[in-house]
């Protein structure tokens, strides 16, 4: 009864099209679950997301969930996740990816995933960081350490989305930082972002982690522009 009441008071609704969900639907309704612009790169030995870091980045294997398009479902879904609070649409996406990667024997020698971080002052002012949750449900599918301590991000930059990637590179080259590094030193590590569209805050990652460890790095994102 407690549950039919919350129900009433505050009805779960899809986080990709805001209807309502039913008594079986956790996060997405069935209609978007079957509509959503799914990538299958990691089971079709696509190279899309890897061409991105071609001559940039040493990158072993690299895949994304979903396709992203303008004012598409997965914009709503990841627009709820970053801006409206709703974190557990991290654990659902994480949750999916993560049980598929642990399918393919490229993703099974993973030791480390690692968030692309967020400056102190905007994690302070969303309260987290979109790719937490993300993040550590893909560890946990892969049985692989989470860590977010390694990567830091020094400086607080304005948002990428206008930018070129030329433009991009510049202002990701010098604002991340690594520490920790005894963590990750020898490993295979995951880095994890929300969206990939010109590789350049992944590869300002990657570069840092590479400058003084013998790692592999490999990449995986919710979804890719």
């Amino acid at each position: 009864m407690l549950t039919d009441f919350l129900n009433l008071c505050f009805p779960k609704v899809c986080y990709a099209c805001n209807a309502l969900l039913g008594d079986n639907e956790q996060f997405a309704c069935t209609n978007c679950r079957h509509q959503f612009p799914v990538t299958n790169f990691h089971f079709n030995n696509d190279d899309s997301v890897l061409k991105v870091f071609y001559g940039r980045l040493p990158v072993q294997h690299a895949t994304a969930l979903f396709r992203f398009e303008k004012k598409g479902m997965v914009q709503q879904l990841i627009h709820n996740l970053k801006y409206r609070g709703f974190e557990e649409v991290g654990t659902f996406l994480g949750a999916w990816l993560g049980t598929e990667l642990k399918q393919i024997p490229a993703y099974q020698t993973v030791d480390v995933v690692i968030p692309v971080p967020l400056h102190k002052n905007k994690l302070r002012k969303r309260g987290y960081n979109q790719v937490t949750k993300f993040g550590q449900e893909i560890a946990k599918s892969l049985e692989a350490n989470f860590t977010d301590d390694v990567l830091i991000k020094v400086s607080n930059t304005s948002s990428q989305v206008t930018k070129n990637r030329i433009t991009r590179w510049l202002n990701n080259s010098e604002i991340f930082k690594a520490t920790n590094l005894n963590k990750i030193a020898g490993k295979h590590v995951l880095l994890v972002d929300d969206i990939i569209t010109t590789g350049a805050t992944m590869e300002a990652c990657g570069t840092v982690l590479l400058k003084n460890n013998n790692l592999k790095i490999s990449v995986a994102a919710m979804a890719i522009a």
